[in-house]
């Protein structure tokens, strides 16, 4: 999010924008609420930076206000700009100096670890601008005569862009300068071998020109003019033959399509592109995307759109390479050649004779050559012109990024404007209009498909007393959804079992495989656990899954793994083949290895976390366990990973709830507690447990059954709702007893023992915790053992027993510090911050909640933070430090209220208004009693009412 605001340094972002770029097209319910946590932790941070920068809130979202200077990318634009000024007064060593400064602003790829789609084509650009900036330093420096030195810094940006001409030619002419001619033309020859082997490319023809002027010895090469050793090369290179004259201007495009929607950036892009009239070689663009996203519809058009460019005309071919016939080179070269006029008993017989015959014909002329459907670059090679004066657009399913200088167009799906006007455009705008609602419905249905919204539209516009809603109705079953995507020629399921057919059984297996689970996006491990295999030739299918456009490519994750996603129909496709070929006990025993995957990650991160098993109970369910290097590598930051993985995870549960795997959705389902009760996801923590109480509850699955209610109770507590955490923790008591399951008594005991603290029943509380207390000793469980000495003091403290309440605090600090539990050491710090405070002891109070804050903030705990935030405004309220605790009041209410947690941020506002009340703003103290007494009766809090009621009126009187 950061990151997002920082690529609009003070301008206005909206909120879809930051939402977008977190969680690209699959948010969550409760995102918008996560953005406003998020902004409030970065307003946090942004008070430790030694930099003036705020984040405010404007309509529609929010704008991140900083001063240029101290923005990297600024400082880097400016210094370029500021080079090329310098360049062009002559000053060349101006020039190279500024761009190494620029330069030296970098500290490795923009953006580097940021998983969004949404920023990565700006990353990508940044990244382009920086190795521009460093090819134009070379140039300058080479000019200077500094070859020598920049041999080794050559050699080594080589190495890493292999592709990079320009970069190689530098390397060439440092060489030469040095004397060292040999290892220049080894650095050509190497690079051209790479060019064949990858590509089936030779060099460009400005570094074949210089090869030659270093085989000539050429001592023009030797000055320091870059301008004077291009042309020296350029009058070393050999001259071109006459071309053939073109006895016919072929026109064979495809009829355009008169409603064509959409896709006016990509259009304008290409168009731009295509037009360059100073391009020193043959322009490519290669249109790629899934089956049915309008590939060729949009290549056909801009085609058309270009006709008057090529006045020698356009040749056309389908090479057919998603089918199992694909049309050979050879065959398309054959038909080129007749069309170009040359009698079919002069058509050559081998490839390479017809490729030079054929570009000799082309030679000179301006003609545009479209190939669609190509599978792969050595179907398209020989088919591509020599002349600068032609162009080439090719549409694939597969991307294409092995053409040098390729302009690359990946096509997506249409948004919803674009596809309401594209089915206005075929059934008319007044029957849309008429029914807006249905008409997002459809659009959505479809997932913007084009194809899929051309055949709805087919269908009504064939249908004029069909409702849009009908429509609606008809799609809205999965199972038959493909079949409704069905109109004459138009068919969605045929186009997509085109691609299918012509993979290898194994990578088919897979994707049908990957529709088991409901993944909002698949991690790259996934593939292993499905097919039961080793992890790097499974990560390699889904890559061809992503090259044959079956799969998309969703983001990267924190490790530098990439992560993928379906498009909706995609998905629907690969279930109907997954129920065809893979029978219901094979499914399950897929979707239990992916359930038991999860759940083997998700305890180890919570082992991670706490440093065991604590305060948690396991099921018997199996475990599908991950390599321990790559369990490392996902886990470098646990609280971290199950953010990340948050609503996979969540899916995971409610799938296991629906298939019957009861001992998996209930174990993992509390497993998560340890994401859920940090970031306050009560949501998630009620959805879950909900969902996998049914299912234990169907099983008969009693001790299911008490962990589930055990949780449930406990995430009541948190949310200040006793009356339901009652029924739920008495239950869950009683049940563990029964069961015999001592360690789940214990939990059981504390969590209720906390209830009778909360309702002031102090005596029933200290006998619940001793049960408890009895149990986690038993079990070894020293989180629990800490935390109810924790609590226990608590009751000391509230007896004014002052010495033995810090005496079991202090033996409760040394119990859990033998964990990694930080979340537990800042509760019990929490505790003796409070002890110092009620004896006191202000300094040690505040050194403590000083280190608390620290901890919370570090493992981004939000609800340990505002208790941290609460009890240093309370201490420096007592040190009479007035404004600094209504600072850290303030910010504590903020918390409180970015969580959704109303009734606590109440009760932060009383101290509040005692605090405003001491600095005689006794008017807003007023204002914020008031606020907090309104939250409390509409609570009904009734311990809380009457305390703000004492101060509103001691407030009124005063007044």
């Amino acid at each position: 999010m950061l990151g997002a605001l920082l690529l609009e340094a003070n301008h206005i972002v909206s909120t879809e924008h930051l939402i977008d770029a977190v969680w690209d097209e699959d948010p969550p319910s409760s995102a918008r609420s996560q953005v406003q946590i998020c902004i409030s932790a970065l307003r946090r941070l942004l008070t430790f930076l030694p930099v003036e920068a705020e984040i405010v809130r404007r309509s529609p979202g929010y704008q991140l206000s900083i001063t240029p200077e101290d923005l990297d990318a600024y400082c880097f634009e400016s210094l370029v700009q500021e080079a090329g000024n310098l360049a062009q007064a002559e000053d060349v060593l101006g020039a190279a100096e500024m761009l190494r400064e620029a330069l030296s602003l970098w500290r490795g790829p923009a953006l580097s670890g940021v998983a969004s789609q949404v920023l990565e084509s700006k990353a990508l650009r940044l990244d382009e601008s920086r190795l521009t900036a460093h090819e134009t330093c070379i140039d300058l420096e080479l000019e200077l005569g500094r070859h020598h030195e920049l041999i080794g810094e050559l050699t080594d940006l080589v190495q890493r862009n292999p592709l990079r001409e320009r970069l190689r030619g530098q390397l060439m002419t440092a060489l030469y300068r040095s004397g060292r001619q040999a290892e220049a033309l080894d650095v050509y020859r190497a690079g051209r071998a790479h060019l064949i082997e990858e590509l089936g490319l030779e060099p460009g023809e400005e570094l074949r020109q210089l090869e030659s002027a270093i085989l000539a010895g050429d001592e023009s090469l030797l000055l320091d003019s870059p301008a004077h050793v291009t042309a020296t090369a350029a009058s070393a290179s050999v001259p071109e033959q006459p071309a053939a004259v073109l006895s016919v201007a072929p026109h064979q495009l495809p009829t355009d399509i008169p409603d064509f929607t959409g896709h006016r950036s990509l259009i304008e892009t290409a168009e731009s592109f295509l037009r360059g009239k100073d391009a020193e070689a043959v322009r490519i663009v290669v249109i790629s995307g899934k089956a049915g996203v309008g590939k060729s519809s949009l290549a056909v058009h801009i085609a058309h759109r270009l006709s008057d460019e090529f006045p020698n005309g356009e040749l056309y071919r389908d090479v057919r390479g998603s089918q199992p016939q694909t049309v050979p080179p050879a065959d398309t070269l054959g038909t080129f050649l007749r069309s170009l006029g040359i009698p079919g008993p002069a058509v050559p017989s081998s490839v390479e004779e017809r490729t030079a015959t054929y570009r000799s014909m082309l030679a000179n002329t301006q003609t545009l050559v479209m190939l669609e459907d190509v599978e792969s670059e050595a179907q398209v090679v020989p088919l591509l012109p020599g002349s600068a004066g032609c162009a080439v657009i090719i549409t694939s399913r597969t991307r294409l990024t092995g053409l040098p200088g390729a302009l690359q167009l990946p096509v997506d799906v249409m948004d919803q404007e674009q596809s309401l006007e594209l089915i206005g455009k075929v059934i008319g705008p007044d029957r849309v209009a008429a029914e807006p609602v249905a008409a997002a419905e459809l659009t959505q249905v479809v997932g913007g498909l084009p194809l899929a919204l051309r055949i709805v539209a087919a269908r009504l516009a064939a249908r004029p007393h069909w409702s849009l809603a009908s429509m609606v109705g008809r799609l809205a079953d999965e199972r038959h959804r493909l079949d409704e995507l069905a109109h004459g020629e138009m068919v969605v399921r045929k186009s997509l079992s085109l691609t299918y057919e012509s993979m290898d059984e194994r990578t088919r297996r897979l994707l049908r495989l990957l529709s088991v689970a409901e993944s909002v996006t698949i991690p790259c491990w996934f593939a292993a656990v499905l097919l039961n295999d080793d992890a790097y030739r499974s990560m390699d299918r889904l890559e061809q899954l992503v090259d044959d456009q079956m799969l998309d490519v969703a983001g990267v994750d924190a490790g530098g793994d990439p992560r993928y996603k379906f498009h909706g129909l995609i998905r629907v496709f690969t279930r109907e083949r997954l129920h065809e070929n893979e029978d219901e006990p094979t499914r399950l025993t897929v979707l239990g290895r992916v359930t038991g995957a999860w759940l083997h990650i998700a305890e180890e991160a919570h082992r991670r976390l706490h440093g065991g098993d604590y305060t948690l109970l396991h099921g018997s369910a199996p475990r599908w366990k991950l390599p321990g290097h790559h369990l490392d590598r996902l886990l470098e930051s646990p609280l971290d990973w199950l953010e990340r993985e948050r609503g996979n995870l969540c899916a995971a549960v409610m799938q296991a709830a629906e298939h019957g795997l009861d001992e998996a959705c209930w174990d993992l389902a509390v497993t998560l507690v340890s994401l859920f009760e940090t970031r306050s996801y009560f949501e998630d923590w009620q959805h879950t447990h909900g969902k996998a109480l049914i299912a234990t509850r169907s099983a008969g699955n009693l001790r299911g059954m008490s962990a589930l209610m055990c949780s449930l109770g406990s995430m009541h507590l948190n949310q200040r709702r006793p009356s339901l955490a009652r029924p739920l923790l008495e239950s869950a008591l009683a049940q563990f007893r029964e069961l015999g399951d001592e360690h789940g008594t214990a939990l059981a005991s504390r969590n209720l023992g906390l209830l009778h603290y909360r309702q002031g029943e102090l005596d029933r509380a200290t006998e619940l915790y001793r049960q408890a207390l009895t149990g986690f000793r038993l079990h070894t469980d020293l989180v629990g053992e800490a935390h109810v000495l924790a609590n226990m003091a608590q009751i000391e403290l509230d007896l004014q027993q002052y010495a033995a309440a810090e005496d079991r605090l202090n033996r409760a600090l040394e119990i859990v510090r033998e964990t990694s539990s930080r979340r537990v050491e800042a509760q019990v710090l929490n505790k003796l911050c409070k002890t110092h405070l009620l004896s006191g002891d202000y300094e040690r109070a505040e050194q403590v909640e000083g280190t608390v804050l620290r901890m919370v903030r570090d493992i981004g705990d939000i609800i340990g933070e505002s208790y941290a935030l609460q009890n240093l405004g309370i201490v420096y309220g007592r040190q009479r430090k007035f404004d600094t605790s209504e600072r850290m009041l303030r910010q504590a209410v903020e918390v409180r209220e970015g969580i959704m947690d109303h009734l606590g941020a109440s009760q932060i506002r009383l101290d509040l208004a005692e605090i405003l009340t001491v600095k005689g703003d006794t008017t807003e103290a007023l204002a914020v009693a008031e606020k907090a007494l309104a939250m409390f009766q509409e609570r009904q809090a009734e311990q809380w009412s009457r305390r703000a009621d004492e101060i509103v009126a001691t407030l009124l009187d005063r007044g």
